[in-house]
């Protein structure tokens, strides 16, 4: 009888913990996603207006990059509030 309460107890946990790291996770991959749209479009920009690549393609390697860092976090948050086996 005791060990059906902790499961349930931790089932309870888990699903709290899951809904949290889901909207985290979710929130950081559309915060890293907008960053990196809008550093390859004002980089794409700054390329057309000034004729040189060299400055806007670099802010968009940039924001590439931290839309490729906040996914693997996001990821990471999320897989961390799934329950084990899942």
């Amino acid at each position: 009888m005791n060990n059906n309460k902790n499961n349930g107890v931790r089932q309870g946990v888990t699903g709290v913990t899951s809904t949290i790291g889901n909207l985290t996770g979710g929130v950081l991959d559309t915060v890293g996603s907008t960053v990196g749209t809008l550093g390859r479009g004002l980089g794409g920009t700054i390329n057309n207006t000034t004729g040189t690549r060299a400055v806007g393609d670099g802010l968009a390697w940039v924001t590439d990059g931290v839309e490729g860092g906040t996914r693997t976090v996001a990821k990471g948050v999320q897989d961390a509030g799934k329950a084990p086996g899942k």
